[in-house]
């Protein structure tokens, strides 16, 4: 038997909260979005408009507190998030794909999370380049350099940084109601994979994935006065979507870094994300090549299965740095699926110093 509720006896608990504008519990009014259900812990988005902000904030309260009378519920989050209702208004409160194919200037982003002095984030073009493995490995790479490092996976639909960290378990909230990360390796990390079940899906749209990573960013306790964070690194999905715009929007960041594969088929995603920051007037870093090549047992001949040097020459195209190159390493693979990242436990081996050396080049872009 389930320690904890199942999703029908959840959403019969969030009809008993009457929605203010229908009259109707919270589930049958259609207002409880993306549901998300672990041991111990269950939430959702309350999605309204953004007029009725304040109206539904003591909804939201109630919300949480129906979830935590729930037999084997001890943890309950419920994300208010309010949209602009109306097409101007959204014209006016965001970045929209269709202003940056225009090449319309990015709203001024709002700051940056409190006590952290560099937000940097990991993008590319099109998944299964290896950007989450980048991304983890830089922010361990950070750590060994001896700054104070931190790693927000945003990438909620394919969440892996706990499996690559080795975390477990669910963040608390501390006595400032900020989520306290979870902390691996010297690097503080916030994964919406964290607090929902491993093997549940994301059936998010874009806005809610958006909210939910701005509450990760700006609702978590990264730093302090005393202690702030030097660098989080922040690994975004692949593409150039609702997340991407929000982030450019929202928050100030220090630069981009994305990662390509050596063949064409990647680099023109890669092209396209360079061009997205661009436009949104966020400056790129430089671009890695992952998977450059593969040395050869014995020989130690690099066999470029991927073909090799194709993101240095983009790199030289687009007038932007080219960061470095990541071999096709067996021990990186392994490193990543052990929870144990290979920065972390050989940063002498020729990957670990990539990594490394990649990392004191970002660490001192614009310090």
């Amino acid at each position: 038997m389930s320690e904890f509720p199942d999703r029908e006896t959840i959403l019969q608990a969030l009809d008993r909260v009457i929605d203010p504008r229908s009259g109707q519990g919270l589930s049958t009014a259609g207002l409880v979005r993306g549901l998300a259900i672990g041991p111990g812990r269950a939430g959702f988005m309350l999605e309204v408009a953004a007029a009725d902000a304040a109206l539904y904030a003591p909804v939201r309260s109630a919300a949480e507190a129906a979830l935590k009378g729930l037999p084997g519920i001890t943890e309950a989050r419920v994300v208010l998030t309010a949209e602009a209702g109306g097409k101007a208004a959204r014209r006016g409160a965001s970045l929209s794909p269709e202003a940056v194919k225009q090449g319309r200037p990015a709203p001024v982003p709002a700051g940056r999370p409190d006590h952290v002095r560099r937000v940097i984030a990991v993008a590319s073009g099109k998944g299964g380049v290896g950007k989450s493995t980048v991304a983890v490995n830089l922010a361990c790479a950070f750590a060994r350099l001896g700054l104070n490092a931190g790693l927000l996976d945003a990438d909620v639909y394919g969440p892996s940084a706990p499996l690559m960290l080795g975390l477990s378990g669910s963040p608390e909230y501390g006595e400032d109601k900020k989520i306290v990360p979870l902390e691996a390796f010297g690097v503080r990390a916030m994964s919406i994979g964290l607090l929902v079940n491993a093997e549940q899906a994301m059936i998010w749209r874009g806005p809610m994935a958006s909210q939910a990573i701005t509450q990760m960013l700006t609702g978590a306790r990264w730093g302090t006065a005393d202690a702030p964070l030097d660098m989080l690194v922040v690994d975004l999905p692949p593409g150039t979507g609702d997340v991407q715009l929000t982030l450019v929007q929202k928050t100030r960041l220090d630069g981009v870094v994305v990662v390509s594969t050596p063949q064409e088929a990647a680099l023109a995603d890669a092209r396209r994300a360079v061009t997205m920051f661009g436009k949104t007037g966020t400056p790129v870093l430089g671009l890695i090549e992952n998977m450059s090549y593969f040395t050869a047992p014995g020989t130690d001949e690099p066999i470029p299965i991927f073909g090799r040097g194709g993101a240095r020459t983009e790199a030289q195209r687009l007038d932007i740095p080219f960061l470095g190159e990541i071999p096709i390493d067996m021990a990186l693979r392994e490193a990543c699926d052990a929870g144990r990242p290979l920065v972390a436990e050989a940063p002498d081996s020729a990957t670990g110093r990539a990594f490394l050396e990649i990392a004191e080049r970002l660490s001192r872009a614009d310090a």
